[in-house]
């Protein structure tokens, strides 16, 4: 039989706390998630190092990092707070009077919403969100949705913008296979290249010094998704954002050739067509994500890439 004298046990908001932190690497991103002050996500996470008699977080300036007993400790508590957090009973009762209709495309909805939603409903109980989704060939007469991410080229949608990243190229290991190293870029003339209007080729190619045009054969895939799943099958190299690609790149089903990367063509943007507080909240927590995303995505770059 357990002696309670034998432990010490921590509050779950100290857990949460640090949890957030770890996860987004300020304590001020992790305050914006548990709806607190950066100096309480702070203090909480102070007082668990004090009872626990170990540093979990490194502090240089307003960043973070997870030191060896942090990252031990991360792994141990994460699942649990996951599993607590899927009790049912651990639900507020609240009563969702807040709806809000998010229009997405699909790319953007499967890679970086949908992993992270049992966040905003830990963070937004009484918010209600329904996702649509959206593609390039929509017309204008959809149903007008609360709030919508937008891909548009050129930047030209208004809002905020997100997942502000660089794209590189990327391959299945597969279809590397014999190459020499090391990989250049001038190695791509004899690799099929994945086409989509939505990454054309020419701005990564600049960067790369190539004078090369716009490849003109194999198919032309409209999603971003199909185009990455297409890569990861060994159908030829993609171009895209390392944060749209992490599954894929954690995977080890695609590689990233090379560090040299060009700014996208394709822009996310969040536009909201109704002021209110639900809306304001989920774009916060949406910001909140996508910075994660991007951060996360960094960790599959070669080393090279500074």
């Amino acid at each position: 039989m357990l002696n309670p004298d034998d432990f010490r046990f921590p509050s779950i908001e100290a857990l949460q706390a640090f949890e957030a932190a770890a996860r987004l690497g300020t304590f001020e991103r992790a305050a914006e998630l548990l709806s607190i002050t950066g100096s309480a996500a702070s203090k909480r996470v102070s007082g668990l190092e004090g009872m626990l008699g170990v540093s979990l977080l490194q502090r240089d300036g307003r960043s973070l990092a997870l030191t060896s007993h942090g990252r031990e400790y991360l792994e141990q508590i994460a699942p649990i707070l996951a599993q607590l957090a899927a009790v049912p009973l651990h639900r507020r009762q609240v009563q969702r009077q807040q709806r809000l209709t998010l229009r997405t495309p699909p790319t953007f909805a499967r890679q970086i919403l949908i992993p992270r939603l049992a966040s905003f409903a830990e963070a937004c109980p009484e918010i209600e969100l329904e996702i649509l989704l959206s593609s390039p060939s929509d017309g204008q007469d959809l149903p007008l949705a609360d709030v919508e991410v937008r891909g548009d080229s050129h930047g030209v949608a208004a809002g905020e913008r997100l997942l502000e990243e660089r794209v590189l190229p990327m391959a299945a290991p597969g279809l590397l296979l014999g190459l020499p190293r090391p990989w250049t870029p001038a190695m791509l003339a004899g690799l099929p290249l994945l086409r989509s209007p939505l990454e054309p080729w020419q701005p990564w190619f600049r960067v790369a010094g190539l004078d090369w045009p716009e490849p003109c054969a194999g198919p032309r895939l409209l999603d971003l998704g199909m185009t990455l799943e297409a890569a990861a099958n060994g159908q030829g190299v993609a171009l895209a954002r390392p944060s749209l690609a992490r599954a894929w790149l954690a995977e080890g089903r695609l590689v990233v050739l090379f560090p040299l990367r060009s700014a996208p063509t394709h822009h996310y943007h969040l536009r909201s067509h109704q002021a209110s507080p639900a809306s304001q909240r989920f774009a916060a927590w949406l910001a909140a994500i996508c910075r994660e995303a991007v951060v996360q995505g960094r960790e599959f770059l070669p080393a090279a890439d500074d």
